[in-house]
């Protein structure tokens, strides 16, 4: 009796390296949930992003009249791009199925939650994206905290590595 076996190959999801971070965010909020968004741009500023020239510092999202909009995103003109180019600073709306909108409509009206940029970047079809999250902003204390938690750990890896050092 012979048996068959079969071997099923699943194709892993590699993961695009970002365009940009916001490296902020994760410093000055905490940052409950995300969500992988597309965004509408221009030719010229897809050209821009994929030369790596973006900078999402103190830019964020607003859900307005059943539609989500970016703004203070900041694109740099294309170089080669002549007046084509669109402005800078424009504000691009985000694309996302109407329950997410609803989900972020719901989230966002309770008091403190904002929706931040954390990264952008192009997935393997080469779709420009980019990952929002809803955020609440941290305190002073919150802030001094995660710094003496992130001192305690190097200290503690520090320790260890010192440790297997000496036994070589």
């Amino acid at each position: 009796m012979t048996r068959l076996c079969y071997i099923s190959t699943v194709k892993e999801k590699k993961e695009a390296p970002p365009v940009v971070t916001h490296r902020e965010a994760r410093r000055d909020y905490l940052v409950f949930e995300s969500f992988e968004t597309g965004i509408t741009l221009a030719g010229c500023e897809v050209k821009s992003l994929r030369e790596g020239q973006a900078s999402l510092a103190g830019s964020f999202a607003r859900v307005e009249e059943g539609e989500v909009f970016l703004y203070n995103l900041y694109i740099p003109p294309y170089k080669m791009g002549g007046r084509e180019n669109p402005e800078p600073r424009r504000r691009r709306k985000l694309l996302l199925h109407r329950s997410q909108i609803h989900k972020l409509q719901a989230k966002t009206a309770e008091k403190g939650l904002a929706l931040i940029p954390l990264k952008m970047y192009f997935n393997d079809r080469g779709i420009a994206k980019v990952e929002l999250g809803v955020a609440k902003g941290k305190r002073f204390q919150d802030k001094r905290l995660d710094i003496k938690k992130m001192s305690m750990q190097r200290e503690i890896d520090r320790a260890i590595k010192n440790r297997n050092r000496g036994k070589g």
